[in-house]
């Protein structure tokens, strides 16, 4: 890392802190650092293989900023933070396929990529956002540090040594994690 961008890291960090503390300024100043970044993970998880989209990448973003407001403040520096903000993404991802789902007038369901986390058949493969929910969460019972490498991946674009400083493992550990993974979801959305 070089210094810019570890001087960055550092002053989210300070930031996150301040948060934690109760500080409304470095919330404030937090999001105006971090927003383009979460815009683009949030873009990143909307490109959809045809099919209309309801929830654009702001408003994906700016629901996920309102979860992570409302709830408790449990980082310890910026890739726990993009952590928690990918977690908040796909719980507001999860519940407007779920709202699509319900609608009466048959509205098709969100289609997501699983490019980023390299987990299905290429650059091109879509997966009903619920499906993937409901494979996550069964994953989650077989092997839960998987599925959270793969919901970091995934829906955080979190580098792989970024997923093993949150998750407190090895880069190789996390390599095999996501290898399970994309095999195991494989199986299971095929």
């Amino acid at each position: 890392m070089d210094g810019v961008e570890g001087r960055v890291d550092e002053d989210l960090t300070v930031l996150l802190h301040g948060w934690r503390a109760g500080d409304a300024a470095a919330r404030d100043r937090l999001f105006v650092q971090v927003y383009d970044t979460l815009r683009g993970m949030a873009a990143a998880r909307l490109r959809a293989r045809g099919g209309e989209r309801t929830l654009q990448a702001t408003s994906l973003v700016n629901e996920a900023l309102m979860r992570l407001l409302g709830g408790a403040v449990d980082w310890q520096d910026r890739a726990h933070f993009f952590a928690l903000a990918a977690l908040k993404m796909r719980s507001v991802l999860v519940d407007e396929a779920r709202a699509r789902a319900a609608d009466k007038r048959g509205a098709h369901p969100v289609m997501l990529t699983l490019s980023h986390a390299d987990l299905g058949g290429g650059a091109t493969a879509g997966l009903d956002v619920l499906a993937l929910h409901e494979a996550l969460q069964r994953l989650s019972e077989r092997d839960p540090r998987a599925a959270r490498a793969v919901e970091m991946a995934y829906f955080g674009g979190m580098a792989q040594n970024e997923i093993a400083c949150v998750l407190e493992v090895s880069l190789p550990t996390v390599e095999r994690d996501l290898r399970f993974a994309r095999a195991w979801l494989s199986q299971q959305l095929s």
